[in-house]
């Protein structure tokens, strides 16, 4: 077999995982807090390490080399989103870092949307999710959205009476954090932030750049039609192989 064939399928399926970042970015390109991801690829230091011997098993090195590309990382950029006024009461934009958190039928996730709303029993929550909680890990009962909120997230009725308080939390490390299943944000040690910042009636936008989308989209296309156009011409080579070859053989 052709070794170029491990370079081609390499470059084929490196170009349909790039495809596939690049289009979950663009889906969500109006996902209020979403963080756009970056979709990077390595080589393996060592995919083929060959060796002859003989029959008392003394090894000579003839060679490494590497013909496949895999995947690194898909890093998520947690760059601010602009914030966008929305006039709704119970919507609220992070500036900053932090994550509100939701408490889930599977634990606590952490999400930069604030497009809340009220539950059945009066209680502020991220629609088919879960609860919002405050910075001691409880959940906020308010029974109202006529409302007044400061900075803080802290949460008061129009009449001034204290109802509770967003919780924004924070994380040690950035690198741990990742997108679930579900598009919520998950990672360990998250602690409540002692002076967030919180803009009430707002909705921060995603942080996705359409234009460097685009970009990318039309490069990771090309590069795949050209593995896939050089694949057939290799397939064609090696069925001459066979055939013509062969027979003058």
């Amino acid at each position: 077999m052709f070794k170029g064939f491990y370079n081609l399928t390499s470059g084929m399926v490196t170009q349909q995982q790039h495809l596939n970042v690049v289009g979950n970015n663009m889906v969500n390109v109006s996902t209020a807090g979403f963080k756009e991801s970056r979709y990077t690829a390595t080589t393996f230091d060592d995919v083929m390490y060959a060796r002859v011997g003989s029959k008392e098993k003394i090894y000579t090195d003839i060679g490494r080399q590497s013909y496949i590309r895999a995947n690194s990382e898909i890093k998520v950029l947690f760059d601010q989103g602009i914030p966008e006024p929305t006039g709704i009461p119970l919507d609220f934009a992070i500036m900053g870092e932090g994550f509100f958190a939701i408490q889930t039928e599977d634990g606590v996730s952490y999400t930069r949307a604030g497009n809340f709303s009220l539950d059945d029993e009066g209680y502020l929550c991220f629609p088919g999710v879960g609860r919002v909680l405050d910075p001691r890990g409880q959940t906020i009962q308010l029974n109202t959205d006529k409302l007044a909120v400061d900075e803080q997230g802290v949460i008061s009725t129009e009449d001034g009476a204290y109802l509770g308080q967003l919780g924004v939390y924070t994380f040690p490390d950035m690198e741990q954090v990742e997108y679930d299943a579900r598009g919520m944000f998950t990672g360990e040690g998250a602690q409540a932030a002692a002076a967030p910042t919180v803009y009430w009636k707002y909705l921060e936008r995603s942080n996705v750049n359409m234009i460097r989308q685009m970009t990318e989209m039309l490069t990771c296309q090309r590069a795949l039609q050209s593995c896939a156009t050089v694949t057939k011409i290799y397939d064609e080579v090696m069925g001459h192989s066979a055939s013509d070859v062969g027979r003058m053989g």
